[in-house]
């Protein structure tokens, strides 16, 4: 009978163990007393490498991750929103996830956020889960054209990249590199590569020269490639300036100059001492170009010579 009874409370025994044992975490909107562990341990765990784009700035996240001012407060130093958003201001505050290395450094990431400007922030936090330093991870860059884009490695180590899409359809991209100093409690940018200055647009040199032959126009389909061509000083010549670049960029070409006409539809460039030879073969709605010896003007994968298409001529306000 005895034992029968105890079998009969074991589960009811269990089950108590089992509640007490269980601590109920606490909420982080401020209400309930928070230690820095149940801090940490709200972090979503991040799976490494971990990228994040500017886009992650403006994405919808759960309530559930929301942080108080309050709770935050306790463990990260006012300054660190403050230097961002200002001292009166109440951002909005949500856990992205967190990654520690073992036996070391723990990482915490967090969106923080107003109407006008929205961050990502990634925080350091010691061993002992002292707080050690913050860093802006994501800040969207208002420029057109660009973007931004956060990597955290398996090594720890920081990335930020700075992506910018060209009118020719090339992207340019600068980035910096950083690491985690533990003793002195910053991060510290290792590697800096500058975004790249390339030139997005076009200016023609010669656009303010007259264009009263009947083939001085525009060639070419825009962008990077032209093929412009206005009134010689004389009669007998044109004045021209080609630009190309193909291959997303990789191979460019420029040329300068004065042509000759060798016939009513075509003329040439040539001049003593300069090996390359290049004729300009018009009709009504084109120009051909053809090479000989340019190389040294282009790269190796491109070249001067193929069909160019007359662009309209949009007449500039104040011409006649």
């Amino acid at each position: 009978m005895r034992l029968r009874l105890i079998f009969c409370l074991l589960p009811v025994w269990l089950f108590l163990l089992t509640a007490c044992d269980k601590r109920k975490a606490p909420s982080m909107t401020g209400e309930d007393p928070v230690e820095v562990s149940d801090f940490i341990g709200f972090f979503p765990e991040l799976n490494l490498p971990f990228t994040a784009a500017d886009t992650l700035l403006n994405r919808k996240e759960k309530d559930s991750l929301k942080i108080s001012r309050k709770v935050f407060s306790q463990f990260v130093p006012d300054s660190v929103l403050g230097k961002i958003f200002g001292k009166t201001a109440r951002p909005v505050i949500q856990a992205i996830g967190k990654t520690a290395v073992p036996k070391g450094e723990i990482y915490l990431l967090v969106r923080a956020g107003i109407p006008s400007k929205k961050v990502l922030l990634l925080m350091a936090f010691d061993q002992e889960e002292k707080f050690l330093t913050a860093m802006t991870a994501l800040s969207p860059d208002t420029r057109k054209g660009m973007n931004q884009v956060f990597t955290l490695d398996r090594k720890y180590t920081i990335t930020r990249a700075a992506l910018r899409k060209n009118t020719d359809g090339s992207i340019s991209e600068g980035k910096e590199v950083f690491v985690l100093n533990k003793e002195a409690a910053q991060f510290m940018l290792i590697l800096t590569e500058a975004l790249e200055d390339k030139v997005t647009e076009l200016i023609n040199p010669i656009d303010t020269l007259p264009r009263k032959h009947k083939y001085a126009a525009d060639y070419g389909p825009g962008g990077m490639n032209l093929v412009s061509v206005r009134d010689g000083r004389k009669s007998d010549r044109i004045s021209f300036f080609i630009h190309i670049e193909k291959k997303g960029g990789n191979c460019s070409g420029e040329l300068k100059g004065e042509a000759r006409w060798v016939s009513p539809g075509k003329a040439v460039y040539k001049q003593d001492g300069d090996p390359c030879e290049l004729s300009f073969v018009f009709s009504s709605g084109a120009v051909r170009l053809y090479e000989k010896g340019c190389g040294s003007r282009h790269g190796l994968d491109c070249s001067f010579e193929g069909s160019y298409a007359r662009r309209k001529w949009n007449k500039k306000p104040g011409k006649k």
